[in-house]
Protein backbone atom coordinates (compact mmCIF):
# COMPACT_ATOMS: atom_id res chain seq x y z
CA UNK A 1 0.00 0.00 0.00
CA UNK A 2 1.09 3.41 -0.91
CA UNK A 3 2.10 5.47 2.06
CA UNK A 4 0.04 8.54 2.15
CA UNK A 5 -3.34 6.60 0.95
CA UNK A 6 -5.25 5.17 3.64
CA UNK A 7 -8.31 2.59 3.11
CA UNK A 8 -11.31 3.62 5.52
CA UNK A 9 -11.56 6.39 8.65
CA UNK A 10 -7.78 7.97 8.41
CA UNK A 11 -8.85 10.42 11.36
CA UNK A 12 -9.48 7.35 13.82
CA UNK A 13 -6.84 5.81 12.67
CA UNK A 14 -4.40 8.38 13.83
CA UNK A 15 -6.61 8.53 16.95
CA UNK A 16 -6.04 4.95 17.58
CA UNK A 17 -2.02 5.26 16.68
CA UNK A 18 -1.75 7.78 19.03
CA UNK A 19 -3.51 5.89 21.40
CA UNK A 20 -0.92 3.78 21.03
CA UNK A 21 2.23 5.95 21.59
CA UNK A 22 0.49 7.32 24.37
CA UNK A 23 0.64 4.06 26.37
CA UNK A 24 4.36 3.47 24.88
CA UNK A 25 5.69 7.03 25.52
CA UNK A 26 2.96 8.92 27.80
CA UNK A 27 1.01 11.67 26.51
CA UNK A 28 3.78 14.26 25.36
CA UNK A 29 6.38 11.93 24.55
CA UNK A 30 5.87 11.29 20.92
CA UNK A 31 5.12 13.51 17.41
CA UNK A 32 2.78 14.09 14.92
CA UNK A 33 5.41 12.25 12.26
CA UNK A 34 6.05 9.15 14.52
CA UNK A 35 1.90 8.90 14.72
CA UNK A 36 2.00 9.35 10.64
CA UNK A 37 4.64 6.64 10.50
CA UNK A 38 2.28 4.33 13.37
CA UNK A 39 -0.70 5.09 10.98
CA UNK A 40 1.22 4.06 7.86
CA UNK A 41 0.70 7.40 6.30
CA UNK A 42 3.00 10.44 5.43
CA UNK A 43 2.93 13.63 7.92
CA UNK A 44 1.32 15.79 5.35
CA UNK A 45 -2.02 13.48 5.86
CA UNK A 46 -1.97 13.76 9.48
CA UNK A 47 -2.28 17.98 8.93
CA UNK A 48 -5.38 17.29 6.81
CA UNK A 49 -7.07 16.11 9.50
CA UNK A 50 -5.61 17.66 12.42
CA UNK A 51 -3.82 21.19 12.60
CA UNK A 52 -0.99 19.69 15.05
CA UNK A 53 0.09 17.12 17.92
CA UNK A 54 -2.30 19.56 20.77
CA UNK A 55 -4.96 18.92 18.28
CA UNK A 56 -4.85 15.08 17.71
CA UNK A 57 -4.86 14.83 21.55
CA UNK A 58 -7.50 16.73 21.84
CA UNK A 59 -9.54 14.52 19.70
CA UNK A 60 -8.32 11.77 21.45
CA UNK A 61 -9.30 13.55 24.56
CA UNK A 62 -12.58 14.11 23.84
CA UNK A 63 -13.52 10.44 22.30
CA UNK A 64 -12.14 9.17 26.23
CA UNK A 65 -14.72 12.00 27.51
CA UNK A 66 -17.72 10.86 25.75
CA UNK A 67 -16.55 7.32 27.19
CA UNK A 68 -16.10 7.91 30.29
CA UNK A 69 -19.37 9.81 30.13
CA UNK A 70 -21.23 7.33 29.05
CA UNK A 71 -19.72 4.89 31.44
CA UNK A 72 -20.73 7.35 34.79
CA UNK A 73 -24.05 7.86 33.05
CA UNK A 74 -24.60 4.15 32.98
CA UNK A 75 -23.48 3.65 36.88
CA UNK A 76 -25.32 6.85 38.41
CA UNK A 77 -28.85 4.44 36.30
CA UNK A 78 -30.62 7.90 37.89
CA UNK A 79 -30.02 7.53 41.01
CA UNK A 80 -31.42 3.41 41.14
CA UNK A 81 -31.40 1.61 43.26
CA UNK A 82 -30.73 4.21 46.32
CA UNK A 83 -28.44 7.70 45.60
CA UNK A 84 -26.36 6.38 47.70
CA UNK A 85 -25.74 3.22 46.06
CA UNK A 86 -25.43 5.40 42.57
CA UNK A 87 -23.38 8.08 43.82
CA UNK A 88 -20.62 5.21 44.89
CA UNK A 89 -21.09 3.44 41.61
CA UNK A 90 -20.26 6.50 39.90
CA UNK A 91 -16.80 6.62 42.26
CA UNK A 92 -16.32 2.99 40.94
CA UNK A 93 -16.44 3.71 37.45
CA UNK A 94 -14.14 6.60 37.43
CA UNK A 95 -11.51 3.55 38.73
CA UNK A 96 -12.52 1.16 36.22
CA UNK A 97 -12.45 3.76 33.06
CA UNK A 98 -8.70 4.40 34.50
CA UNK A 99 -7.87 0.62 34.28
CA UNK A 100 -9.96 0.23 30.94
CA UNK A 101 -8.91 3.10 28.87
CA UNK A 102 -5.36 4.71 30.23
CA UNK A 103 -4.80 6.56 26.65
CA UNK A 104 -7.73 8.00 26.78
CA UNK A 105 -7.31 8.76 30.29
CA UNK A 106 -3.72 9.87 30.05
CA UNK A 107 -4.53 12.25 27.20
CA UNK A 108 -7.82 13.63 29.24
CA UNK A 109 -5.77 14.56 32.43
CA UNK A 110 -1.96 14.52 31.68
CA UNK A 111 -1.38 15.86 28.76
CA UNK A 112 -1.96 19.52 29.84
CA UNK A 113 -4.50 20.50 27.41
CA UNK A 114 -6.54 23.33 28.14
CA UNK A 115 -9.80 23.21 28.16
CA UNK A 116 -10.34 26.60 27.62
CA UNK A 117 -8.65 26.37 24.00
CA UNK A 118 -11.00 23.46 23.30
CA UNK A 119 -14.85 24.09 23.13
CA UNK A 120 -15.69 20.86 21.67
CA UNK A 121 -13.33 19.08 24.65
CA UNK A 122 -15.09 21.27 27.28
CA UNK A 123 -18.47 20.36 26.12
CA UNK A 124 -17.83 17.04 26.48
CA UNK A 125 -15.62 16.84 29.91
CA UNK A 126 -19.05 19.21 31.15
CA UNK A 127 -20.98 16.30 30.34
CA UNK A 128 -19.04 13.95 32.88
CA UNK A 129 -18.94 16.11 35.56
CA UNK A 130 -22.63 16.99 35.07
CA UNK A 131 -23.18 13.39 36.02
CA UNK A 132 -21.47 13.38 39.44
CA UNK A 133 -22.81 16.96 39.88
CA UNK A 134 -26.34 15.08 39.38
CA UNK A 135 -25.40 12.22 41.56
CA UNK A 136 -24.02 14.22 44.54
CA UNK A 137 -27.33 16.60 44.74
CA UNK A 138 -29.50 13.54 44.79
CA UNK A 139 -27.60 12.41 47.80
CA UNK A 140 -27.45 15.23 49.38
CA UNK A 141 -31.30 15.97 49.61
CA UNK A 142 -31.01 13.63 52.30
CA UNK A 143 -29.68 16.73 54.40
CA UNK A 144 -31.49 19.18 55.92
CA UNK A 145 -31.21 22.33 53.47
CA UNK A 146 -28.59 24.20 55.69
CA UNK A 147 -26.24 21.27 56.15
CA UNK A 148 -26.07 20.92 52.22
CA UNK A 149 -22.62 21.64 50.74
CA UNK A 150 -23.17 23.06 47.09
CA UNK A 151 -23.49 19.71 44.73
CA UNK A 152 -20.60 21.09 42.44
CA UNK A 153 -18.08 21.23 45.51
CA UNK A 154 -19.36 17.74 46.78
CA UNK A 155 -18.89 15.84 43.57
CA UNK A 156 -15.76 18.05 43.06
CA UNK A 157 -15.13 16.59 46.56
CA UNK A 158 -15.42 12.85 45.09
CA UNK A 159 -14.01 13.73 41.94
CA UNK A 160 -10.37 14.42 43.23
CA UNK A 161 -10.58 11.54 45.97
CA UNK A 162 -11.16 8.99 42.78
CA UNK A 163 -8.64 11.48 40.60
CA UNK A 164 -6.10 10.79 43.77
CA UNK A 165 -6.56 7.10 44.33
CA UNK A 166 -5.88 6.62 40.56
CA UNK A 167 -2.93 8.39 40.06
CA UNK A 168 -1.17 7.41 43.19
CA UNK A 169 -2.40 4.05 43.76
CA UNK A 170 -3.60 2.74 40.09
CA UNK A 171 -1.20 4.03 37.66
CA UNK A 172 1.70 5.09 40.26
CA UNK A 173 1.79 1.70 41.12
CA UNK A 174 2.06 0.22 37.88
CA UNK A 175 4.68 2.64 36.87
CA UNK A 176 7.15 2.25 40.58
CA UNK A 177 5.25 4.53 42.41
CA UNK A 178 3.15 4.52 45.23
CA UNK A 179 2.13 1.07 46.14
CA UNK A 180 -0.57 0.16 48.94
CA UNK A 181 -1.92 -3.09 50.69
CA UNK A 182 -5.27 -2.16 49.49
CA UNK A 183 -7.14 -2.41 46.37
CA UNK A 184 -7.90 0.73 44.69
CA UNK A 185 -11.47 0.51 45.01
CA UNK A 186 -11.12 -0.75 48.95
CA UNK A 187 -9.34 2.50 49.11
CA UNK A 188 -11.88 4.26 47.12
CA UNK A 189 -14.83 2.81 48.91
CA UNK A 190 -13.13 3.42 52.85
CA UNK A 191 -12.88 7.27 51.98
CA UNK A 192 -16.47 7.40 50.19
CA UNK A 193 -17.47 6.54 53.35
CA UNK A 194 -15.39 9.26 55.62
CA UNK A 195 -16.61 11.61 54.08
CA UNK A 196 -20.21 10.63 53.51
CA UNK A 197 -20.19 10.14 57.34
CA UNK A 198 -18.90 13.22 58.02
CA UNK A 199 -21.47 14.73 56.18
CA UNK A 200 -23.86 12.80 58.06
CA UNK A 201 -25.39 11.17 55.38
CA UNK A 202 -24.17 7.44 57.11
CA UNK A 203 -24.25 6.44 60.21
CA UNK A 204 -20.81 6.30 62.05
CA UNK A 205 -21.09 2.11 62.79
CA UNK A 206 -18.75 1.55 60.17
CA UNK A 207 -21.71 0.14 57.61
CA UNK A 208 -20.70 -0.21 53.84
CA UNK A 209 -22.41 1.53 50.93
CA UNK A 210 -24.96 -0.33 49.35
Amino acid sequence: MKRGYHHGNLRQALVEAALGLIAEQGPTGFTLSEAAKAADVTPAAVYRHFAGREDLLAEVARQGYEIFAALMEFAFDNGRPTALAAFEATGRAYLAFARKYPGHYMAMFESGLSLNDHPDLALVAGKARAVLERAAESLSEHLPPGLRPPATMFSAHIWAMSHGVVELYMRGSANGGTRSPFPPEDLLEAGIGIYLRGLGLLPPDGAKLS
